[in-house]
């Protein structure tokens, strides 16, 4: 990978607006910048972070656009090299003329990501800061931001770097034993090592512990509301969202796919999926959608499962009723309840009026809590991090039980390289060219 060429691209979403931002970075932006931009100086004149106003013309030295131009000068930029930053306005056709202009004066298309990755290759942030970038920009609840916000402010990456100089420590000191054979290691030492080994695990297995937080905060707890048909699945969830997504009618069987969408409850991100009606049916089409329903079902973190309690009880309600994880929500509380639903412990609700809807968001919060699913922390690894900590504990493990049972040096040694690799993974203090497209392929382009 060289990061010796000059990349440009739109910073901003496609689409019409005020103000459209076109970045250029590299080695040679600032030559780009002369031979693009027309104004009271040559852009190698300018200080470093000063917007000045001006105009890009085309190869010919035809009007584009009057912009704001600044330069961002290496090493004190977000790349770490000079980068440009042009405000043009925002129309589609005006903001590509421009992008054209900057690859016409000698930059190419910026990848996804690129932006930011050489902001990390360049040693402005580690891996777990460059991740925290696409979480910033992804997130949906303040609990989420708070977390991007935090993870790039390096609190991750500063506790993953403590279990790493822990590790190089424990490795120093059982290659010294190694290359001074004569010295030996006294029982009490060893002991005190399995200690500080030990202790590190600790730290790895509580980071590890985070991994549903982290998942939940990125992606949000899966609930799933599901029931009979007709019996107000899809009113649900256009109450829970606060708006109507879904259309509802009295047919039965409408929702024939699943449906889902992200609500805000209490700071924490809620998907809610909306699934096909269960019933015997002989459609092909409403039969898969019940297919989908029970993949749906398995993966849930929490189900709804609604009823109609003007109507008789459905026959596959007891059958399904009862899981911990499942909260059993009659709707219709505004009509007369059946004589099948007397003394069912249930929450009533009607989704017409909206009787009962606070009590099942209380619910909701409750049996997440209850369930741990409630994040604790804001410090939460995603799954790139968990696998590589999970090899790490693999190979403390494995170091712990060769010291356990006075092996050779060599081994734990051996052990704790792989470990201490595995960690360093994490924050990119390794080789990770491997990694770099599946972490930085995810961004959007310009970022």
């Amino acid at each position: 990978m060289t990061v010796a060429d000059t990349i440009a691209a739109i910073s901003t979403p496609a689409g019409e607006g005020a103000i459209a931002l076109v970045r250029i970075s590299g080695v040679n932006a600032i030559d780009v910048a002369e031979k693009i931009f027309r104004g009271k100086e040559n852009p190698s004149r300018f200080g470093s972070h000063v917007q000045h106003f001006g105009e890009i013309v085309d190869g010919k030295g035809r009007l584009i656009d009057q912009v704001m131009f600044s330069i961002h000068r290496a090493p004190a930029s977000y790349t770490g090299e000079d980068l440009l930053e042009i405000s043009c306005h925002g129309g589609t056709l005006v903001t590509a003329k421009v992008l054209e202009a900057c690859l016409r004066g000698g930059a190419r298309a910026a990848r996804p990501g690129e932006f930011t990755e050489r902001a990390f290759l360049n040693g402005k942030m580690d891996l777990t800061q460059a991740e925290a970038v696409i979480d910033l920009i992804r997130a949906r609840t303040d609990l989420a931001l708070r977390s991007a916000t935090e993870q790039l402010e390096g609190r991750l990456g500063e506790k993953i770097r403590k279990i790493r100089d822990e590790l190089v420590s424990l490795l120093a000191h059982i290659d010294a034993s190694i290359d001074f054979p004569e010295e030996g290691i006294s029982p009490d030492e060893g002991e005190k090592l399995c200690a500080r080994l030990g202790s590190v695990r600790e730290e790895i297995a509580a980071l590890l512990a985070t991994a549903d937080q982290g998942r939940i905060l990125r992606e949000g707890v899966r609930v799933v509301i599901y029931g009979a048909t007709n019996a107000g699945k899809s009113s649900l969830l256009n109450r829970l969202l606060g708006y109507d997504r879904v259309i509802v009618s009295e047919t039965h069987g409408t929702t024939r796919d699943t449906i889902e969408e992200t609500a805000n409850l209490d700071g924490l991100p809620i998907r809610l999926l909306d699934t096909a009606g269960l019933r015997a049916s002989a459609s092909e089409l409403e039969h898969e959608g019940i297919v989908r329903t029970e993949r749906s079902l398995q993966l849930a973190d929490l189900r709804l499962h609604i009823a109609d309690r003007n109507a008789p009880k459905p026959s596959h309600f007891d059958e399904r009723a009862g899981n911990s994880n499942e909260i059993v929500v009659l709707n219709k509380s505004d009509l007369p309840e059946d004589s099948d639903w007397k003394n069912c412990p249930a929450l009533r609700v009607s989704c017409m009026t909206g009787e009962g809807l606070p009590e099942l968001q209380k619910e909701i919060l409750a049996r997440i809590t209850k369930q741990n699913l409630r994040p604790e922390s804001t410090v939460a690894i995603n799954a790139r991090h968990r696998d590589c900590l999970r090899r790490a504990l693999e190979s403390c493990d494995r170091a712990g039980a060769a010291l356990g049972q006075r092996l050779s040096p060599e081994y734990v040694a051996v052990d704790l390289n792989e470990a201490l690799r595995a960690v360093g993974e994490v924050i990119g203090a390794v080789d990770v060219e491997q990694i770099l497209d599946s972490v930085f392929g995810q961004f959007c382009i310009g970022k």
